[in-house]
């Protein structure tokens, strides 16, 4: 239920359920990965059983995949779909000028395509996602498995002139082996502290050999759905300047989220 939610889940639940009221009848929709995209899925879910919303999602992961299609979105490809009317997704960081950090799902290549090939792009986060600069959230590269260790090596000299913070590098792993993407990739996070020029470093990561795409998403991002604890919703739209406040209520007794969690 609802009343048994942390306030940062809380916070995730309302800023899924005011963006999921953007996505119109007959859109192709790309659906992100992590935990607050998940309650998306699930609001769009709810919208396709009970208001008979009709669209067709895009998911940028395996998981996000099988969450739709259990819920009863209609999943097509990129492929298919060729372009979207929307993108909504969560970030691990986002500044003021609603560039982020993302890939602590380990979807970032697929999420980054997916935002490419979107009319508008909306995020959706927690209060405590948003940074004054960007850093603090270890920064994800994918690297092909092949002489990964050199990229790395490579990645470790590049930063030494990089106006950054800290230079620490570690090999993301699940257990005891390599964490692998969907790609069948490996992701090194960078451990910067803080990014003084995310646009200068995206550029020069994607440049390395063995870099297959980096977790900065710069300019790609048109709003940000803020969510927070107590309902309050807080909407900013980078082309427009506006700023828009809303209140989402909680119902108790509502457990159609409550399985959710990560």
């Amino acid at each position: 239920m609802t009343g048994e939610l942390s306030p940062i889940d809380k916070a995730k639940y309302v800023a899924a359920k005011r963006a999921a009221d953007l996505v119109e009848d007959g859109m192709r929709v790309g659906l992100g990965t992590g935990s607050t995209a998940a309650w998306l899925v699930r609001h769009l879910g709810e919208r396709v059983r009970d208001d008979g919303l009709r669209i067709k999602g895009v998911p940028t992961s395996t998981r996000t995949a099988e969450l739709a299609r259990d819920v009863g979105i209609e999943v097509i490809t990129l492929d298919e779909a060729k372009t979207l009317n929307l993108t909504i997704d969560g970030a691990d960081e986002f500044d003021a000028n609603l560039n982020l950090i993302k890939g602590g799902g380990g979807a970032l290549l697929q999420e980054k395509i997916v935002a490419a090939a979107s009319e508008e792009v909306v995020i959706i986060a927690d209060a405590a996602k948003e940074v004054g600069t960007l850093g603090a959230f270890p920064l994800p590269i994918e690297v092909i498995p092949f002489g990964w260790t050199t990229t790395q090596m490579l990645v470790e000299e590049l930063l030494v002139s990089a106006d950054v913070m800290g230079r620490k590098i570690t090999l993301r792993m699940n257990g005891d082996k390599p964490f692998r993407t969907d790609e069948g990739n490996h992701i090194l996070d960078l451990h910067l502290s803080r990014i003084g020029n995310a646009r200068q470093l995206a550029m020069a990561l994607n440049q390395m050999p063995g870099v297959v795409e980096n977790g900065l998403f710069i300019d790609l991002c048109d709003k940000v759905i803020i969510g927070y604890g107590d309902g309050r919703v807080e909407m900013r739209d980078i082309n427009e300047g506006t700023v828009s406040e809303d209140r989402i209520n909680l119902v108790e007794g509502d457990n159609l989220f409550s399985d959710l969690g990560d």
